[in-house]
């Protein structure tokens, strides 16, 4: 599994926290050359056993023009770990494609890329200017449109909620308009306040309000429902998929399979340990972390309940007591299916605090 963080957009919008730059030419011929080298010096740690893919994530990868996306693959090729791969995603912001248009589409496709994720967040301009998003509702759609009509046959479309200024309404209507699309993943992220975003300001100035949690629970429970009335399989407490297109390379997060991420601020996982790269583009620098046996135990445990399959039955009563499993099985915080236990739908909004009563 390989990721790579892209760290550069055309804008940045309310909410956002991760490490991103305004997209320059010079700037990203820079990265590009400085990724390549830190691939060509990392390539070993690559865990060929892992399940094949590439993600490139962001910021914006869109923003990178085909040649030196190609520099990217061609640098991983040389490495040996070209490819085709089992899944290739590429995040993008919808304005992107359709400034593009479909010479780009398809040239990512030549490339490989077999999984495109767009980043719509909303289909209404009010909510969509507020986020500081580049598009609008109708370059959303458009983008969607431009991607099936450059026979892109997996496509993820992004969604926000949890947030005051999205009525009940509105969200009924957004959650519609997705469906509409039919693309074959929906991800669905309830807003949070991040340090170091515009909205963390907001918020701290008495400029903006949180939405009660009842608020977010009641927009989460009807995203649940329209989804499953549509036949979108909820596999994992954010992600939604038509059967078959679970997103392979985030699965392998939630099992934790072994991962390198290339790129300032990506962060890589060996199964006992985890480093990540510093935040700036000038010359960024590695830390690590070590996991204890404990550690290990918990994040098994955090990552397997998040997800409709749960976590085995003997992993359970071997790190939790039995009286609160049994407790929590009685009023419904768990359901027993074989031999796991797993949270249910209606539960997943409540997970952490579950998880965190278990562990």
């Amino acid at each position: 599994m390989i990721y790579i963080h892209v760290p550069f957009c055309r804008s940045f919008c309310t909410y956002c926290d991760f490490y991103s730059e305004i997209a320059d030419d010079r700037l990203m011929d820079l990265y590009v050359k400085r990724l390549c080298k830190e691939i060509n010096d990392r390539a070993g740690e690559i865990d060929a056993s892992s399940p094949k893919t590439l993600y490139f994530g962001g910021g914006s990868p869109s923003v990178l023009s085909i040649s030196q996306l190609t520099s990217i693959l061609l640098c991983l090729e040389e490495c040996g770990q070209g490819g085709p791969y089992e899944e290739f995603t590429l995040e993008a912001n919808p304005e992107d494609i359709v400034e593009k248009g479909l010479p780009y589409l398809h040239n990512l496709k030549t490339l490989g890329v077999n999984r495109l994720s767009l980043g719509v967040q909303s289909f209404d301009d009010g909510l969509l200017r507020w986020m500081n998003r580049r598009h609008n509702a109708e370059r959303a759609e458009k983008a969607f449109r431009l991607a099936r009509e450059a026979e892109m046959d997996n496509i993820s479309l992004d969604l926000i909620f949890g947030f005051n200024e999205l009525s009940d309404e509105l969200w009924e209507k957004t959650i519609d308009k997705a469906v509409e699309l039919a693309p074959e993943h929906i991800s669905c992220y309830q807003l949070s306040v991040e340090p170091g975003s515009l909205l963390a300001e907001m918020l701290a100035e008495g400029q903006w309000k949180e939405a009660p949690d009842e608020v977010c629970e009641k927009q989460y429970l009807t995203l649940c429902k329209k989804l499953k009335e549509a036949g979108y399989r909820h596999y994992e407490i954010s992600n939604f998929a038509k059967p078959g297109y679970e997103a392979i390379h985030n699965c392998g997060y939630w099992k934790r399979c072994p991962y390198v991420g290339f790129g300032p601020s990506a962060h890589s996982f060996t199964g006992r340990g985890r480093s990540w790269n510093s935040n700036t583009l000038d010359g960024y620098v590695s830390s690590q972390e070590s996991l204890s046996v404990e550690d290990e135990k918990v994040e098994t445990l955090m990552l397997a309940l998040r997800t409709e399959n749960g976590v085995d039955q003997d992993f359970l009563y071997g790190n939790c007591r039995e009286e609160d499993i049994r407790a929590m099985v009685e009023n419904g915080s768990l359901v027993k299916e074989g031999r796991r236990y797993r949270i249910p739908e209606e539960k997943f909004f409540v997970s952490d605090r579950i998880i965190r009563d278990l562990i």
